[in-house]
């Protein structure tokens, strides 16, 4: 399996056998306790000295092929799996973390993530340094001052800036850190950060992976000593996946390889056609000649993927007239579906965030995230020029 295509190891990776009755899909176990009539298999089973199910709030086994195939995919040695995104970013943190220590960061990273830094993470005494996006001097020089724990986000949500993984965590292993980065944005299709030096790859499976806007997840793959830590922690706390949102997320990543071919070409193709248009102020989109990591993007990543975002010329009012006169996107506070998603990061990606909090990130007010579906290349193209054609200069 591991020198098969991406989308070979998609359908196959945890799923090359037979299921129970001869089911050549992963049946969906319902189930929340496994029986046992030897209560020594029992015993070894709790003890986990035998492999088996007792209980689904700790493992289940449909969520057990959903954590193979990551694993796989990935090339990582063990993987978890959360009831939801910021569930496995928490748990990986606080799983890792103890008062006293130190964290660095990235400002760009998902709202969610950043309220983790700027206000849970100091509440139980751990301090966190958070550095210029794309300054890598100032991330490495705040490292050597003393890191425990190194979290990045690649492409950053939602102004779409690169970090230099393997640059950041040699550096980070240097002074004894563990590497975490969110590759929600990439999947394993576009980027494995794993093989670039993280330690830790986390993801909201709720997007990409999924890919169909009708399931929560999360998930994180890695060392296995970490691994097991962050496992510990979630079975503790329970936020543990359902076993149907599981078995969704495992049909949609079957998909998945030929879904990012797709949101690769559409978000380069939208992405260079409003970066010629008269009334886009900015475009941020790492496949772009002239976006400022592009040259990093390009050795890092095997595509550039289906999101962006731009800024309309003429401020917030603009972006509004713009987003309410798109008829091939709905406005809600989502990405990575087969259908186009778009809205302002104010009321999606940081809306967590004050004003002042999102100027601080360089995330303007007017900005509009765009998530590519699968829709025609061209439809997508029309859609865009009859909505701005509505904005008045």
């Amino acid at each position: 399996m591991a020198q098969s295509g991406k989308s070979t190891r998609m359908i196959w990776a945890g799923e090359d056998g037979l299921f129970s009755e001869g089911a050549i899909t992963a049946p969906i176990y319902n189930s929340v306790a496994f029986g046992y009539e030897d209560m020594h298999q029992w015993f070894e089973t709790a003890l986990g000295k035998r492999q088996g199910h007792i209980y689904s709030r700790n493992t289940n086994p449909t969520v057990a092929v959903l954590e193979e195939k990551i694993r796989q995919l990935d090339g990582g040695e063990k993987a978890t799996s959360f009831s939801t995104g910021m569930a496995a970013i928490s748990n990986s943190l606080f799983a890792l973390l103890t008062p006293g220590q130190r964290v660095v960061a990235i400002k760009d990273t998902y709202g969610g993530s950043n309220r983790m830094f700027i206000e849970f993470l100091p509440r139980i005494g751990v301090e966190v340094a958070l550095c210029d996006t794309t300054d890598f001097d100032a991330i490495e020089a705040e490292v050597v001052k003393g890191c425990d724990l190194l979290y990045l986000e690649s492409p950053t949500n939602p102004t779409l800036k690169v970090v230099d993984i393997e640059r950041l965590a040699n550096t980070a292993h240097a002074h004894q850190a563990t590497v975490i980065v969110d590759n929600t944005f990439a999947t394993p299709i576009n980027q494995r950060p794993l093989s670039l030096g993280a330690d830790l790859v986390v993801y909201s499976a709720t997007k990409y992976l999924n890919g169909h806007s009708d399931v929560m997840g999360g998930l994180a793959v890695g060392n296995a000593d970490l691994i097991d830590r962050i496992y510990h922690y979630r079975e503790i706390t329970g936020a543990a996946l359902h076993p149907q949102s599981a078995y969704m997320i495992m049909r949609g990543m079957k998909t998945l390889a030929l879904r990012i071919a797709r949101h690769n070409e559409n978000g380069q193709a939208v992405a260079a056609y409003l970066a010629s248009h008269s009334k886009i102020e900015a475009v941020f989109y790492p496949g772009l000649a002239d976006h400022p990591n592009h040259a990093i993007a390009r050795q890092q990543m095997d595509g550039y993927g289906g999101m962006l975002s731009f800024a309309v010329k003429g401020g917030f009012d603009a972006a509004v007239t713009v987003l309410e006169s798109l008829k091939l996107a709905h406005k809600a506070a989502s990405l990575g579906s087969v259908g186009t998603l778009a809205g302002p990061p104010k009321t999606t990606s940081h809306v967590e965030l004050s004003v002042e909090e999102r100027a601080a990130a360089g995330i303007a007010e007017g900005l509009i995230r765009y998530s590519c579906g699968i829709e025609d290349t061209d439809d997508l193209l029309q859609d865009l020029e009859q909505a701005l054609a509505n904005v008045a200069l």
